[in-house]
């Protein structure tokens, strides 16, 4: 089969490489669609590998057709899944344990079902299960506008909280405040920190950390979850420790790619029982700003890195 290898001049070639080794609780997936993830880029620069077990090439999350099933499980030859990885998605074919892949919601094309595992599961884990979030509290999401915030926002919103979200221009602020975001931050313009003071979060999920963690940190509700996913805007910050645990706050980093199997299978499980109808009726949207041919995946890195998306960008494959 083939797939996208980074060379060692950080260039993406489509190239022939192994087939799969299905494992016994395994199925193999003919891959249609690959949605992009900003952990693709930094697995790209040697900054993120893909846990033991996984393909070396880059992929979090892909749709398409079953062509081998364990007999007697879910799933059978011919069926249509999303799945989440640990890697491997940018390729013709996938092995991917059977508790990982979900049917593709009624309705939805194979570009759409690629760009929910991640974005949808990750937003799940951290909004609904570290953070705790209910109805009637408030959540501060980072990045509304990527792909990300955009799953993010959405199931926020279905569970009935006012969203509080950033943007870093005024076409972003449109996209975010039709998916629902209450409150926009353009973080060109505006103090987030300050404008967070308005609006006092009991919950955040953070990609960007950075310089300004601590200052946001202060803006918290009291008992408040603040959990950092990622670190875009850097590793290092200066926090008010006697302001910290006066007021409760807990800080919490969160990480879905190194979770076991296991636990990612119950993470889908719970995301499968609150979100699909909602799907399949389209009260919940998969947006994608964009699709490419898998050979094609250079350029779709590049809207991911220009920070032009709004939404997903995704890869097709067949």
């Amino acid at each position: 089969m083939r797939a996208i290898l980074t060379h060692t001049d950080k260039s993406l070639q489509w190239c022939d490489v192994p087939d799969p080794v299905v494992g016994a609780g395994d199925i193999l997936v003919e891959v249609h669609a690959a949605a992009l993830n900003r952990a693709d880029l930094m697995q790209r620069e040697g900054a993120y590998p893909p846990p033991p077990g996984w393909p070396q090439w880059m992929g979090l999350e892909v749709a398409g057709v079953v062509l081998q099933a364990p007999a007697g499980g879910r799933w059978k030859v011919g069926d249509k899944v999303c799945a989440l990885l640990g890697g491997g998605g940018y390729a013709e074919k996938v092995a991917v344990p059977a508790g990982l892949a979900l049917p593709v919601p009624a309705g939805l094309s194979m570009v759409e079902a690629a760009a929910i595992p991640e974005a949808f599961a990750t937003s799940y884990l951290n909004l609904r299960l570290e953070g705790g979030l209910e109805a009637g509290q408030t959540v501060f999401i980072q990045a509304g506008a990527s792909g990300l915030g955009m799953a993010a926002i959405q199931l926020a919103k279905a569970l009935g909280a006012k969203v509080v979200t950033t943007v870093g221009s005024e076409d972003k602020e449109r996209f975010v405040r039709d998916l629902g975001a209450d409150v926009v931050i353009n973080r060109r313009k505006q103090d987030i920190a300050a404008a967070l003071k308005g609006h006092p979060p009991d919950v955040a999920m953070d990609c960007v950390a950075g310089k300004d963690l601590g200052p946001c940190l202060q803006a918290m509700a009291p008992g408040g979850r603040w959990i950092v996913i990622a670190t875009l805007g850097g590793t290092a910050s200066e926090l008010n420790m006697r302001d910290f645990f006066k007021r409760g706050v807990r800080l919490i980093g969160s990480t879905l790619r190194s979770r076991s199997s296991q636990v990612k299978a119950e993470i889908l499980a719970g995301l499968e029982r609150e979100l699909w109808p909602a799907l399949a009726s389209g009260r919940i949207k998969v947006l994608i700003h964009k699709t490419l041919p898998i050979t094609d995946a250079e350029a779709a890195h590049a809207i991911l890195q220009r920070q032009e998306n709004l939404g997903k960008v995704v890869l097709t494959v067949l």
